[in-house]
């Protein structure tokens, strides 16, 4: 079947010039309607198809150590891949409304199931680290009829995890996804009793690649992507193609990258930032995206290599946390990376230290971002060079509004003059449907009322935004402790520590990792006359850990307080706990050099949004060189006191 070529806009219409903040008003003058936009992505997928056929769209790499051996496919090859797997979800009755599950670590087929899933229903990706059970509950929740899973040579532990929740949610289907560059049949897989179990290459092998006979709508349903939302409880959000279209036009619409630019990846694809930045947003430029093995940034040998990686595929962008841009403003640059024009930042504060390393190392600026899931993606860009505003996560995106709010103890929203400090709200075509409460005779039934006004969505985060609609934030309202990118809800922390038998009070904070970011920690009191041997670190968090679903919520450290902090009207506070943990960090790290250091002359103080720790500065320059590589390690803020006369 052929498909007649689609109408394509004048090229100043749907790619405006976006390389300063001025840009912005010029941009807003047509409207989005005009800029006649693909009404999905499967509308994106197709479009590139034809536009660019024999253009590279994707390379995959196995892993770190085989960075020279990547598998490419064409705009071509990538939908004929994506129409057989969504012929292949149809014949298990997956059409609009019916959810795929998608639990699986990145791998050469993962974004061909992805956009097929969303071409013939809804994608349902989640991270496939979490435990079974937990995993269990947001499948059901997403009410998932396929599940698209790990495969045993790719992922053993993952794909036994995959057949007890196929098992226990009675799905129509599981598939196998197999390694990258994977040859031959794949290995027998156990039949699961009422469920086809098959690799998922070899089912869609023999399948027809013709368009899909209905493609979706702008406003059909996209995705469910399950997240600790705007208050902190796990949910599942769910965007509009519409959505994820808007969000990827308006990132990729930047002008300092062309259809000739490629992009690295190395997010998981369970990730709202990899599948708008660096799947649908590349395509609609017809743009090369290398994605790294199935680790990603978590995998140890990447930052060895990546500057090499970098100069063979001449890349030019990357997006990452602040956690991989503090290890790599360590890594000596052995390759030539001049094709890197920037690098994108997000999912948590970016310190300034950790800025002024990367670029002193490696040549490129970080252009900060920010967004949350319920926001599809993102909702700010920065800019480099003199157009950079220090202090700000970059200005609105096109067609985007945010405003500040005065939330009161009734939750009314009180309006604020331009500039002031508040609740930070976005309204825009960005904004999600919806959370997932159920489901009806047509698909997922949503409920966005508790965050989302009038259009407004209450991001939860405290900011100012100045007249040219650049975004200043000032703290998290609820608090979310950000481990490798992923929020961790403290309350849920708090909640489990509270059932102890003994403990009277907890709250939890981020304590500095230099891999993750932050990893939690949890401060508590005690009921007088607490038994020691069920009251000591190891046993309150034993005691946490059958509380939590989520491993990386188990806290690594719980810590005993006569009391907890509480600011001058007698509401709890975390600052002083935020700041008591920086500052033992601080003086771990000095310990563990084997310099001496009295604790009062480590101190933490906060300015504006950030807190930063001053350490003493040793009158032996090696030594200064050696705390200035150890405390270089985490992305907060530290300096050298003066010297006391």
């Amino acid at each position: 079947m052929t498909t007649p070529p689609l109408p394509l806009p004048p090229p100043d219409l749907l790619w405006p010039e976006y390389s300063t903040p001025s840009s912005l008003a010029a941009i807003e003058q047509v409207a989005l309607a005009d800029r006649n936009l693909p009404a999905s992505t499967y509308a994106v997928l197709t479009r590139a198809a034809e536009l660019w056929p024999d253009r590279p769209a994707m390379t995959f790499l196995p892993g770190a150590d085989s960075w020279q051996s990547g598998r490419t496919r064409t705009y071509a090859d990538l939908r004929a891949e994506v129409d057989r797997i969504a012929a292949l979800f149809r014949s298990h009755a997956v059409c609009r409304g019916v959810t795929v599950g998608l639990l699986s670590p990145n791998t050469a087929l993962l974004p061909s199931a992805f956009l097929a899933a969303q071409a013939t229903g809804i994608a349902a990706p989640v991270n496939p680290h979490l435990p079974a059970e937990h995993i269990t509950r947001l499948l059901e929740r997403a009410r998932a009829r396929v599940l698209v899973a790990a495969g045993p040579e790719l992922d053993p532990a993952g794909w036994a995890t995959a057949r007890t929740v196929a098992a226990e949610l009675h799905v129509t289907a599981l598939y196998a996804l197999r390694p990258t560059g994977a040859e031959g049949p794949g290995p027998g897989l156990e039949p699961l009793p009422g469920t086809v179990v098959a690799h998922l290459d070899a089912a869609a092998a023999g399948l027809p690649d013709a368009a899909h006979p209905q493609p979706p709508t702008a406003g059909d349903l996209a995705a469910l992507f399950h997240t600790g939302g705007t208050t902190g409880a796990p949910k599942l959000a769910a965007h509009t193609h519409t959505n994820q279209v808007v969000d990827a036009w308006s990132i990729t619409a930047n002008s300092l990258l062309g259809e000739d630019s490629t992009v690295f990846a190395g997010l998981p694809l369970f990730h709202v930032n990899a599948l708008v930045v660096t799947l649908i947003a590349p395509m609609l430029r017809g743009q090369h995206v290398v994605w790294a093995g199935p680790l990603g940034y978590r995998e140890p040998a990447l930052y060895s290599r990546i500057w090499k990686i970098i100069e063979r595929y001449r890349i030019s962008a990357m997006s990452a946390v602040p956690t991989v841009y503090s290890v790599l403003a360590h890594v000596s640059v052995d390759a030539d990376i001049s094709s890197m024009r920037f690098a994108a930042v997000g999912a948590s504060a970016l310190p300034d230290t950790v800025r002024t390393a990367f670029t002193a190392n490696t040549g490129i600026e970080l252009c900060e971002g920010y967004g949350l899931t319920e926001a599809t993606c993102a909702t700010a860009r920065s800019f480099t060079g003199a157009d950079r505003r220090p202090g700000s996560v970059g200005q609105r995106l096109p067609y985007q509004q945010v405003r500040t709010v005065l939330v009161d103890t009734q939750g009314n929203w009180l309006s604020l003059p331009d500039g002031a400090p508040g609740v930070l709200l976005v309204k825009g075509p960005t904004v999600f449907a919806g959370y997932v409460t159920g489901h009806g005779p047509t698909g997922p039934r949503l409920d966005g009322q508790a965050t989302v006004r009038d259009g407004w969505l209450n991001t939860g985060d405290l900011a100012r935004v100045d007249k040219d609609g650049f975004i200043h934030l000032l703290g998290r309202a609820k608090d979310l402790i950000i481990r490798g990118g992923h929020n961790i809800d403290p309350a849920a922390i708090e909640d489990a520590l509270l059932h102890h038998p003994y403990v009277t009070g907890a709250s939890a904070v981020g304590r500095p990792d230099p891999h993750a970011g932050e990893v939690p920690i949890a401060y508590v009191t005690l009921a007088p006359g607490a038994p020691e041997a069920m009251t000591g670190s190891g046993a309150l968090i034993a005691h946490a850990r059958t509380f939590l679903h989520e491993k990386a919520a188990v806290p690594k450290d719980v810590i005993v307080l006569d009391s907890l902090p509480v600011t001058a009207v007698g509401k709890p506070t975390k600052v002083p706990l935020r700041m008591r943990t920086l500052t033992q960090t601080a003086l771990d790290e000095l310990a563990a050099l084997g310099l001496s250091c009295r604790p009062d002359r480590v101190r933490c103080h906060l300015d504006g949004p950030r807190l930063t720790v001053t350490v003493p500065r040793p009158a032996d320059i090696a030594d200064a060189d050696r705390i200035t590589a150890a405390l270089g390690r985490y992305t907060f803020d530290w300096t050298f006191a003066e010297r006391e006369r």
